[in-house]
């Protein structure tokens, strides 16, 4: 299973940490776990929030029970989190793989125009004035999760592959 939705990066993966210790151990509802994540990150909505705990759970950190979401026990390395983002977060390796063959740094724009035909058609018919905007800056959010993680490096004119991450 891929998950669609991407929150903007925060500066550090400290704040990733912040977001994974403010779902609880033990399942709670999608609210009170949304009022955590509002809270501990300074959130400006709910939405953003559930945003958050979507891509916790794409990144293996949260989890859906029949009686709630509950963070995972689990201590992911850099390299798992590298893996479950590009494996579990839709359009993630695309655009990696867009960046790295890409002979410049990519800018995001460029990016999502490598990418743009991989998004569903429901997902264009949804929202047919908006889908382009919406997956432009999704596509910039993932950018920014890729450099976070180490899979691309940010350069001041786009994005380059990250030779290290391989």
């Amino acid at each position: 299973m891929q998950f669609k939705l991407v929150p903007p990066a925060p500066d550090s993966l400290d704040d990733l940490d912040v977001a994974c210790r403010a779902v609880p151990l033990v399942p709670a509802s999608e609210d009170d776990c949304t009022e955590r994540l509002l809270r501990r990150l300074d959130l400006p909505s709910r939405d953003v929030a559930r945003t958050w705990l979507t891509f916790l759970r794409a990144l293996g950190l949260a989890t859906e029970t029949d009686r709630g979401f509950r963070r995972t026990e689990s201590e992911p390395t850099p390299d798992d989190l590298r893996r479950r983002l590009l494996d579990r977060v839709f359009l993630a390796r695309p655009v990696r793989d867009a960046v790295a063959a890409a002979d410049a740094p990519m800018a995001a724009a460029a990016a999502f125009d490598a990418v743009r035909d991989r998004v569903p058609p429901w997902e264009r018919h949804k929202n047919p004035r908006t889908w382009e905007s919406v997956w432009r800056d999704r596509v910039a959010d993932l950018l920014d999760w890729l450099a976070l993680l180490d899979v691309v490096d940010r350069r001041e004119v786009g994005y380059v592959a990250d030779e290290a991450s391989g």
